[in-house]
């Protein structure tokens, strides 16, 4: 790609073998591929380490690192084995690096596509695609464009390094922390619909299903600061989706028990108060029939009413 922006890919996966063959067909097929891709094994038990073996054995910048097994499974976990890969990229240049879930898979024209608008836009900090769960897709009328799904997140090595990385949050939520934190520090953050990611699992089902998944994504929205009436749209707008109203529901609880509780948040008081001032704003420009700012119709038929996590 010429003078194109390079990249390295960073995957913490834990026992993902079911799906991580589909993540590494699809990228060993990039037309742009990275410069390496460590993955990290976080004590896989199920045969993911023989799977990305295999691979990287004809591919020879794909790198296997094997993390000692663990009875929890959990976010901060996670966080760990990122931070595991990227002690090994420390003496590698490179201008950006990507954190890519072991259960996803795209085109071959994905990462060159995504890369090509770092080089575009100096200030862009981070970016990454719409996804889509089988046949599900939420309705991108109601979500805001400069959120990244934590599936496949591109970061611009400074801006990484400007916003200290991951929070390593237990609890979840890690991806939406660092894009909130990027245009906290004045860094653009952008979806762009030209490209598409599968996603393979249900968010929030590795563990738990259902009403779990749905009352603990109303906890973690209630962690990250989001503003009691965002919530209350969010969770009316979450009755319409499968499975109808109870889903809804199982999301408003998980924040209202929270809220009761008086669960302490793991980010600051500065970003709980940007993330509700951007929340409000975009809540009363959809009141008002306000077109999103960057939503100009360059998505295709198929790709259409495509969005990240924190739709409405």
């Amino acid at each position: 790609m010429g003078n194109a922006p390079t990249y390295v890919l960073i995957t913490p996966a834990r026992d993902e073998a079911k799906y991580i063959e589909l993540t590494m067909k699809s990228v060993v097929a990039q037309t742009f591929r990275p410069l390496t891709w460590v993955i990290v094994s976080d004590g896989s038990t199920d045969g993911t380490d023989d799977i990305v073996r295999r691979y990287a054995a004809e591919n020879p910048w794909i790198k296997l690192v094997r993390l000692p097994e663990r009875r929890e499974r959990h976010f901060a976990g996670k966080v760990q084995a990122f931070n595991a890969g990227r002690a090994e990229l420390k003496d590698l240049q490179f201008d950006v690096i990507g954190n890519l879930d072991g259960d996803v898979s795209f085109g071959p024209g994905h990462f060159e596509c995504l890369v090509a608008k770092f080089a575009e836009d100096p200030r862009l900090g981070v970016a990454g695609s719409p996804f889509r769960e089988g046949a599900f897709q939420y309705d991108y009328r109601y979500s805001n464009i400069e959120n990244v799904w934590g599936g496949c997140q591109l970061f611009r090595r400074e801006c990484f390094e400007d916003i200290g990385g991951y929070v390593p949050v237990k609890g979840g939520s890690i991806d939406h922390i660092a894009v909130v934190s990027a245009r906290m520090k004045g860094w653009k953050t952008r979806t762009f619909q030209e490209t598409l990611c599968q996603h393979h699992r249900v968010m929030g089902t590795a563990q738990h299903g259902g009403y779990a998944a749905r009352f603990r994504m109303g906890a973690k929205d209630y962690a990250v600061g989001n503003h009691p009436v965002w919530e209350l749209f969010r969770m009316f707008y979450q009755m319409k989706q499968r499975p109808y109203v109870l889903g809804g529901l199982a999301l408003g609880a998980g924040y209202s028990w929270s809220m009761v509780r008086r669960v302490e948040r793991p980010v600051s008081k500065e970003l709980v108060a940007f993330t509700r001032g951007e929340q409000m704003h975009r809540l009363w420009r959809f009141l008002l029939r306000r077109p999103p700012a960057d939503t100009k119709s360059s998505t295709s038929p198929s790709m259409a009413s495509v969005t990240t996590r924190d739709a409405v």
